[in-house]
C-alpha cells in the first residue's frame, strides 16, 4: 500500500498542473471580468504559474521518491499541453476577440497555432535523448511565459494590430519547433562560473518584473532566446 502511494505521488501533481491549466482555460473565457480583487485574466495567469510549479514538484517528487514510469512521462506532456499550450493559447484567443471588439474574430483563431506547436514540440522532446541536460527548440512552459509576458504588455500599452500579433503568434509557436539549441534553466549546482546564464536570466526577470511588472517577461524569454543564439555552437557541442 505504501508502494503504491508512493508511486501516486508524482502523478497526483502531475493531474494539478492539468486542473490548474483547465481552471486557466476557463477563465480565459471570462477575460476582463472582474473576479475579486483580480480580473479573469490576471487569475488566468495565476493558474498557470501554480502550473507550473505543480511541472517542477512533479519531477522533484519522482526523483526524490525514485517513483519514476512511462505513463508518468505521458501524464506529464498531456499535463504540459494543456497548461503551456491551450491554456496560453484561449487567453490569447480571447485577447484578440477583445481588442476586436467582437465575440468572435476570425483573426483569433490563428492563437490555434500555439498548442498545435507546442503537441509537436512535446511529442519530439519524449522521442529526442539528446534533449536530457538541454533543449532544441524553445520549451513549452518559456512560451506561455512569454505569451503571459505579451498580455501583459497589450492590456498596459496597445494592441499591435491583428497582422503583427499574427506574424508573433506563428514565430514564437515555429520556435518550439526549431532546431535551436537552447539552454535549461535548471541548476545542477550553484557554482557561479557554470550557472551564470541561469544568474543573468534571474537577474534579468527581477529586473524586468519590477521595472515593466508582466509585461516584462516578454523581454525575459527574448533575452532568453538571445543568450542561447549567442551561446549555440556550446549547446550543440
Amino acid at each position: 500500500m505504501l508502494k503504491r502511494i508512493k508511486n501516486a505521488v508524482p502523478n497526483t501533481i502531475t493531474c494539478l498542473n492539468l486542473i490548474s491549466g483547465a481552471i486557466a482555460c476557463i477563465l480565459s473565457f471570462h477575460y476582463d471580468e472582474q473576479l475579486g480583487a483580480l480580473k479573469a485574466y490576471e487569475w488566468a495567469f495565476l493558474f498557470i504559474g501554480a502550473a507550473a510549479v505543480f511541472d517542477f514538484c512533479d519531477g522533484a517528487s519522482a526523483r526524490l521518491l525514485g517513483a519514476y514510469s512511462a505513463m508518468g512521462k505521458e501524464l506529464d506532456s498531456l499535463a504540459d499541453e494543456i497548461s503551456f499550450g491551450l491554456a496560453p493559447s484561449m487567453l490569447m484567443f480571447n485577447t484578440i476577440n477583445y481588442y476586436n471588439g467582437a465575440s468572435l474574430s476570425a483573426w483569433a483563431f490563428i492563437a490555434l497555432f500555439i498548442p498545435a506547436m507546442g503537441a509537436l514540440r512535446l511529442a519530439k522532446f519524449n522521442i529526442d535523448d539528446r534533449q536530457t541536460t538541454s533543449f532544441i527548440g524553445l520549451p513549452i512552459p518559456a512560451c506561455a511565459i512569454f505569451w503571459i509576458g505579451t498580455i501583459g504588455w497589450i492590456n498596459s500599452h496597445t494592441y499591435p494590430g491583428n497582422i503583427a500579433m499574427t506574424v508573433i503568434i506563428v514565430a514564437m509557436s515555429l520556435m518550439m519547433v526549431s532546431n535551436l539549441p537552447m539552454f535549461s534553466l535548471k541548476f545542477k549546482n550553484f557554482n557561479w562560473k557554470e550557472n551564470f546564464r541561469r544568474y543573468a536570466i534571474i537577474a534579468a526577470t527581477l529586473f524586468f518584473l519590477a521595472t515593466e511588472g508582466v509585461s516584462g517577461l516578454v523581454w525575459t524569454i527574448l533575452l532568453y532566446i538571445l543568450i542561447s543564439v549567442a551561446t549555440r555552437k556550446e549547446q550543440s557541442a
